[in-house]
């Protein structure tokens, strides 16, 4: 059960000096690559999302050759697409004392101080022209009556900085990234593969160089090689089984490039939204996410006592317990989420949970159609009203909504320095694939924010710095010892899943995995918790690799065999994940170990010693290896947080 922990702390390579201009200094500093000369450089991009489809866009655009990959049959289907609340800017609209510096000061402190502060900067610094460029590209922001783009309040902060399309935020913003690459496609700047999954990283000469697919509807695996590739492949939160993720949302591209060398960041990092549906049925697949933006006029509350069966409606006034606002009253309602989903387990364990299972809260808009109406509610939230309905076959415009904190966002992803290159040289990583931006708790509006400066305005100046000596050099062959040496790993890996005769099916043990790691390594973590969670993740780690059995062969379309890969490496990630937890002998943001908790029950931080990433190695023998960067705050300075 021992991990070794590595000596030489972890170079970011975040340049010295003011904070503030650090981005702006660095920018000036990227090598370039004249226009002639790029044409005969080649990216590969894995991953259409928004830090994806914008990177390949952005990259085409410029001039170089971009080989892009999704496992969908569009790139409009990427998961960014199921976001729904807004995407924050402090652009300062609301003259409400909003700003650069309070947008650090709010995401700093939302992930309790275990996030880089300068790459927070570089957020906010590019947030303003974010907006500005999805409006460009097509996003239909709302607008207040004047033609003013409107805005809204998100959890952790006490001003109106997230901009929103309706409850579709996610879904404009992805059509009008897809458009984007697609006109890419179109010029032939970019060659999209569709229905292509990565399985492996090809490393050579010390950089890498390539990466290896599987052709989803042939079967067919093979090697492609760039210059330099780019993994904007999403975040892990689906390792839970019950997440709001969708059900074919994995780790496998990033973990494949773990296990080839790139650092591993915080993986018990891990966000619970709090207004996630309930699990209501033992053959549910996959949890909805109702977005935060809900707790603007929603109220969230539980019956004060325990057990009691009564319809919502029967239950008077003094009867409620708004908890959230009676906990925190300067925050409400509108808390963080690792807060707000601490608080309401809290409430269920404690046996005040509603709903048929008990597993669940009150969010309620009573209040809130008494005061503005029927109509400014639904203008605001009707899709979203309409979805719960559809889910749950409940009107919440007569009856609260039942919410329970699920599997959402991974703070943790694979390491990268300020240039958002890994410690694999000529890798780098965009969006929630990474795990730079948000400490221990993101805050809400911040991803699909943090995928857009990734993919738009960061990627497409640092991935050229790296290019710029590469200028003249061919890619690697196809049949190089590296690339075919990949490409037989997986095809053994391949071979051996269809090979193996056993006789439970991948899905089993993936909910399986999702028990053991809601159980010990969920909302709260004791470690008594982590300790068995461990012991159990390695037991049915080995009795997958017995008893798994895929149907079909490996030739053609065969889901089941992409499931059983997809559960490997979540149970090689879940590992380290609830090692991750283990060694952090203290509590921050979304990491809650219940033996450092203060004596009000919130985090009790560590800052002597744990004021710093972890960032994990795998080595071949799959030992566990722990390297460090220390973290430094010359903006925000280190304080215990406090929404009360």
């Amino acid at each position: 059960m021992t991990w070794t922990i590595a000596d030489a702390p972890l170079d970011a390579h975040v340049p010295a000096g003011d904070p503030l201009t650090a981005w702006e200094r660095r920018r000036a500093e990227y090598r370039l690559v004249s226009p002639a000369n790029r044409r005969n450089l080649t990216v590969i991009v894995v991953g259409t999302g928004l830090a994806g489809a914008g990177a390949a866009a952005a990259l085409g655009e410029l001039g170089y050759r971009v080989e892009c990959f999704t496992f969908h049959d569009a790139p409009r289907r990427a998961h960014s697409v199921a976001a729904q609340g807004g995407i924050n800017a402090p652009r300062a609209r609301k003259v409400d004392g909003d700003s650069v510096r309070r947008f650090v000061a709010d995401a700093v402190k939302g992930g309790d101080f275990r996030g880089r502060e300068a790459d927070v900067v570089r957020l906010a610094t590019e947030s303003v022209r974010v907006i500005d460029h999805l409006q460009a590209i097509g996003a239909p922001f709302a607008r207040e009556y004047g033609g003013q783009l409107a805005t809204r309040s998100f959890g952790g902060v006490q001003v109106s900085r997230t901009y929103y399309t309706r409850g579709q935020t996610g879904q404009q913003l992805q059509v009008a990234a897809s458009q984007a690459l697609l006109r890419q496609v179109s010029r032939g700047t970019v060659r999209l593969h569709t229905r292509t999954e990565m399985l492996d990283l090809v490393v050579a000469d010390g950089r890498a160089q390539g990466i290896v697919t599987r052709d989803l509807v042939t079967g067919a695996i093979g090697v492609h090689t760039g210059h330099a590739v780019v993994l904007a492949t999403g975040g892990y939160g689906s390792v839970y089984f019950h997440s709001t993720l969708a059900v074919n949302s994995n780790a496998t591209a990033t973990w494949r490039a773990h296990r080839r060398g790139a650092l591993f960041a915080s993986p018990s990092f891990v966000q619970f939204h709090p207004t996630a549906l309930p699990v209501s049925s033992p053959w549910q697949s996959k949890t909805t996410l109702m977005s935060e933006s809900l707790r603007n006029d929603g109220r969230i509350w539980v019956p004060v006592a325990a057990g009691d069966e009564r319809p919502p409606g029967e239950i008077p006034e003094a009867e409620r317990d708004y908890y959230l606002e009676r906990r925190y009253p300067a925050y409400g309602n509108l808390t963080p989420r690792d807060i707000a989903s601490r608080a309401a387990r809290d409430e269920i364990v404690a046996g005040r949970g509603v709903g048929p299972l008990r597993n669940s809260v009150y969010l309620d808009f009573r209040d809130a159609i008494a005061r503005l109406g029927r109509a400014v509610i639904a203008e605001r939230y009707g899709n979203l009203f309409a979805m719960y309905t559809d889910v749950t076959g409940e009107d919440p415009y007569v009856e609260p909504m039942r919410i329970a904190p699920g599997a959402h966002f991974t703070m943790g992803g694979l390491w990268s320095d300020y240039d958002q290159m890994t410690t694999v040289p000529g890798l780098f990583v965009g969006g929630e694939a990474g795990s730079n931006y948000h400490g221990a708790n993101r805050l809400g509006a911040n991803s699909l924010l943090s995928a857009c400066v990734d993919g738009w305005f960061t990627l497409p100046f640092s991935v050229p710095n790296w290019l710029a000596p590469l200028n003249g050099t061919p890619t690697l062959a196809p049949d190089a010892p590296e690339a075919v040496a990949a490409v037989d790993a997986v095809r053994q890996r391949t071979a051996h899943l269809l090979e193996n005769a056993g006789t439970r099916r991948p899905t089993w043990f993936h909910r399986r995995l999702g028990e053991i790691l809601y159980a010990g390594c969920g909302v709260s973590r004791t470690e008594a918790g982590l300790r068995r969670a461990l012991d159990e993740v390695r037991e049915l780690g080995a009795e997958f690799w017995a008893d798994v059995r895929v149907g079909g062969p490996g030739d053609r379309l065969n889901q089941e065999l992409e499931r059983a890969g997809r559960v490997a490496d979540f149970l090689e990630l879940a590992e380290l994940m609830v090692l991750d937890a283990l060694d952090r002998t203290e509590s921050c943001g979304a990491h809650f170990r219940e033996e450092y908790a203060t004596d009000l029950g919130e985090a009790r931080r560590d800052d002597a010693r744990w004021a710093n990433v972890s960032a994990w190695e795998t080595t071949a023998s799959g030992a566990h290896v722990r390297h460090t960067e220390p973290l430094a705050f010359d903006l925000v300075p280190l304080q215990v947080r406090d929404y009360r």
